[in-house]
């Protein structure tokens, strides 16, 4: 039997897995069991519990990200989706080198070739042109990161919450962990919420710079004062925060 999870970064715990690990040994099913574990994130196999990764003796395989010569023959084949003549011909190109620039996603690609079509039929305009693709691969950047922060874990949206208030109320845009951390602890005692050790507060930080929301960099204060990290947001503080209290459970932190 195999069975394929896809996006398994998103379950919540690594029990389904020991369970499937253990099915045959236990009695639980006649056959053996393979599985085929998808993620777009490297580390994910770094946080799966030891035993799991015992009982699995998993093999990892990586896939290079599509490049723009591959996503535009897969685009080519979406082309009927428009009438004839209505896609210019630099259109598919320029959507595939966006794609491949950013993220290396068909889906992706694919996205900002639909919101360029909304685009131009919104304008009324009789072709898709290049400037209704770079309109739409802005807005497409914009739905992906509406997408990440509304599907991150409420720890991990309070996270970008302390940091989205430090950002609005400062005339600074990039501030130390410990900073952040004060921040968070202040949110979470408004929202009643667990509050994180500091080491899992950096971490959820670290996820959110792998995923494109948070950028750190590392500051050296010479032998005295050691390295440190400042965190800044990529996207606009006003979207982030907006898009955070999108979430009825963080609401309230507006009524503090």
């Amino acid at each position: 039997m195999i069975i394929i999870l896809d996006e398994i970064d998103l379950m919540n715990d690594d029990s389904v897995l020991m369970k499937l690990s253990r099915a045959e040994e236990a009695g639980k099913i006649d056959c053996s069991v393979g599985v085929i574990a998808i993620s777009n994130k490297i580390q994910y196999v770094d946080n799966v519990n030891e035993r799991v990764k015992s009982s699995f003796q998993h093999k990892e395989l990586f896939f290079k990200p599509y490049d723009a010569n591959q996503l535009r023959e897969i685009m080519f084949n979406r082309e009927d989706a428009f009438q004839d003549g209505v896609l210019s011909e630099d259109v598919i190109p320029l959507s595939a080198a966006f794609a491949a620039q950013e993220h290396g996603d068909a889906r992706k690609a694919i996205d900002i070739l639909r919101h360029a079509g909304e685009v131009a039929y919104e304008a009324g305009a009789e072709q898709v042109t290049e400037e209704h693709v770079r309109q739409a691969q802005q807005h497409a950047e914009k739905d992906r990161f509406r997408e990440l922060v509304n599907g991150a874990p409420t720890q991990a949206k309070a996270a970008l919450l302390a940091l989205t208030e430090l950002s609005v109320n400062s005339n600074d845009d990039a501030f130390l962990t410990s900073r952040v951390y004060d921040q968070y602890e202040r949110i979470c005692n408004h929202l009643d919420m667990d509050i994180l050790s500091v080491r899992r507060f950096r971490d959820i930080l670290k996820e959110q710079a792998f995923l494109g929301v948070v950028e750190i960099e590392k500051i050296n204060k010479g032998s005295a004062g050691g390295i440190h990290l400042q965190n800044r947001l990529i996207e606009d503080p006003q979207v982030v925060r907006e898009t955070i209290l999108e979430d009825s459970r963080m609401q309230d932190w507006t009524r503090e």
